[in-house]
């Protein structure tokens, strides 16, 4: 049996899975990004938000051409309200990290919008068996 690290009945946090996997925060594929300065930033965020956000990094999630992956995961209100994970892709800069961060902060995967130009980097996740 499987446990979870969250207790029944307890409110889930939105969560961020940052890819950090073959391709995924690998500066050989995008030098002039930061990434352990954006994971810093996320942990940071995270740190600060009185439970509200969750982050966890991974391993490769699969979609390398479209590195580096973020997704992010409805808390417990959002699944409610029919919400699934979002795939982000290219989340490279601080500008992406600035409305992954404004969209979590406003209630993230189905409890609020996400900025315009994050759904412009929305991507489909991989499918099974591929």
């Amino acid at each position: 049996m499987t446990r979870s690290w969250i207790r029944p009945g307890a409110q889930r946090p939105c969560s961020l899975v940052v890819c950090r996997g073959c391709c995924c925060g690998d500066a050989r594929k995008h030098p002039g990004t930061d990434h352990a300065g954006q994971l810093a930033r996320l942990r940071a965020a995270a740190a600060a938000s009185d439970g509200r956000l969750a982050v966890r990094t991974s391993d490769c999630l699969g979609p390398c051409a479209q590195a580096n992956i973020v997704v992010v995961q409805p808390s417990t209100e959002g699944r409610r309200r029919g919400a699934r994970a979002a795939w982000i892709g290219f989340a490279l800069d601080n500008d992406c990290l600035d409305d992954l961060l404004a969209w979590v902060d406003a209630g993230g995967p189905g409890l609020a919008e996400p900025p315009a130009t994050l759904k412009l980097q929305m991507i489909d996740p991989p499918r099974p068996g591929r």
